[in-house]
């Protein structure tokens, strides 16, 4: 006869801890212990990219999983991020840089890299589909000029160089072991807050208005707020990323926001699978992995490393024509396909 309060381990356990899959904690610990058995070079160049721009790309598919809006604004916001870590903080660039102590120039380079984000999604929000992106990208076009072309605040063509993290609690946070924890903490943060907030009612509402904007308005949701606040809080994500990408490049120049670099964004996002937020993070996993290392085996065949953008493209079209849930899609079905048991007598699927 059991005893109460004489639970098993399993039985004690939160209900929380019981909700996550094991797989979820081999990745845990494998990303932990990282360091122990990569070299500077992987966990750099290869997974502190991944996190930055798998944190860029989950911006993107907040808005566009959870709020049906296609925005390539994103990559903009994280180089205006950037350059007001640049501008704000210290740099190489002494005329320009305010060299202004670290907790004031990393907040307030966020704050206006939302309070852009929110201007234009105040626009954009009333526009839908095509519209919607052409706007953001038209959008993403002038900044891009406008910083080229402006001496005054964002030196031009040249950009900012020796743009690093400070040092705080006696640690080089450019090295690359403490970088990689510093880009992994804060993709895991990215990570947590849009399941958190997916799941809160004002993601529950935005979902709603995504599926059925009138219903949703008829039941008394401000459909217009909820869409510009989706900016505002997918906007903090990719500010965040922009800051570590200017860290990690210790520079930040026009080409940073391109437009290249916005659409490498969506297909990133696209990829990975734009319905869930870890899908963004194993699109950036791929195409760094592409971007690091095909470009020397093309060379080692007498080709250009320039074509592994035609391998990136191929792989894209090959991922959306099979599968528009992306990589992830791809993993469910193959998962589904092992699940099926068939009858041996009717030979019907169960």
């Amino acid at each position: 006869m059991a005893v109460i309060g004489d639970a098993s381990p399993i039985e004690r356990r939160p209900a929380w801890y019981s909700r996550i899959p094991a797989a979820w904690w081999v990745v845990a610990v494998v990303a932990v212990l990282m360091p122990a058995v990569a070299n500077d070079f992987i966990l750099f160049q290869v997974f502190g990219w991944a996190f930055i721009l798998g944190m860029i790309a989950l911006s993107l598919q907040f808005l566009a999983g959870y709020g049906g809006m296609v925005s390539l604004l994103q990559m903009t916001v994280a180089g205006l991020g950037g350059y007001g870590v640049a501008i704000l903080g210290s740099s190489g660039v002494a005329a320009i840089s305010l060299g202004l102590p670290w907790w004031i120039y990393i907040p307030v380079a966020i704050v206006i890299a939302a309070v852009f984000a929110t201007l234009v999604g105040a626009l954009a929000v009333r526009t839908e589909g095509i519209y919607t992106i052409m706007i953001t990208l038209a959008i993403a076009s002038a900044f891009f000029y406008f910083a080229r072309q402006n001496y005054v605040i964002f030196n031009g063509y040249s950009g900012f160089n020796l743009v690093v993290p400070p040092h705080l609690f006696g640690v080089d946070w450019r090295q690359p072991i403490p970088f990689y924890y510093l880009a992994l903490g804060c993709a895991v943060l990215s990570y947590l807050a849009v399941r958190y907030v997916a799941r809160s009612p004002f993601g529950l509402a935005l979902q709603g208005v995504r599926d059925n904007p009138r219903r949703m308005a008829a039941l008394g949701f401000n459909v217009t707020a909820h869409r510009i606040f989706a900016y505002t809080f997918a906007s903090v994500i990719a500010a965040v990323g922009g800051i570590l990408l200017v860290w990690q490049n210790a520079q930040i120049s026009p080409g940073t926001a391109g437009i290249p670099a916005a659409i490498d964004i969506l297909v990133i996002a696209v990829v990975g699978g734009i319905a869930r937020p870890v899908g963004p993070f194993v699109g950036a996993l791929i195409y760094v992995l592409l971007r690091a290392f095909t470009p020397d085996v093309l060379t080692a065949f007498g080709m250009s490393g320039e074509r592994f953008k035609l391998l990136v493209g191929i792989g894209f079209l090959v991922i959306v024509y099979f599968s528009p849930d992306g990589v992830l899609g791809l993993w469910d079905r193959w998962r589904n396909s092992r699940n099926r048991r068939v009858d041996p007598l009717t030979g019907a699927e169960r």
